[in-house]
């Protein structure tokens, strides 16, 4: 599975200049590769970014979380997301699947891992305890 430069280039832009506040990435089984579908505004937030997500289609995405510690310490965390609607079509999920690892070694800098098959299993509540 090849990835598109642009992946990259988005992704080291969401990290040092945070311009951006999520990535949504989307294989195309046509040319074997994964690309940019949707780039998120940094006013966006985690709502916005998970209604971004197809419901019946498998995705990976980043998302640049801003959290404050028991400490009170503004922090942030980079998700790696990889989403696998149990309604997708099973050739789609054995793609992605297969290609996450790859793909993930690519952007480097990702904090936190998180997969989801159902919107319940990357609510902001597990988002928020994993990121602490």
């Amino acid at each position: 599975m090849a990835v598109n430069d642009e992946c990259k280039l988005m992704f080291l832009e969401l990290k040092t200049k945070r311009i951006y506040r999520f990535i949504i990435f989307k294989i195309d089984e046509r040319i074997q590769q994964v690309a940019v579908e949707k780039l998120g505004q940094p006013e966006e937030t985690y709502d916005d970014f998970t209604a971004s997500l197809p419901a019946d289609e498998c995705r990976y995405a980043v998302f640049d979380f801003d959290f404050v510690t028991d400490e009170n310490c503004q922090k942030s965390k980079i998700f790696f997301i990889s989403w696998a609607p149990d309604t997708s079509r099973v050739r789609s999920k054995m793609l992605y699947a297969s290609s996450k690892d790859r793909f993930k070694r690519e952007l480097d800098g990702i904090q936190v891992e998180l997969q989801a098959t159902d919107p319940s299993e990357m609510s902001i509540d597990i988002v928020k305890a994993r990121a602490l």
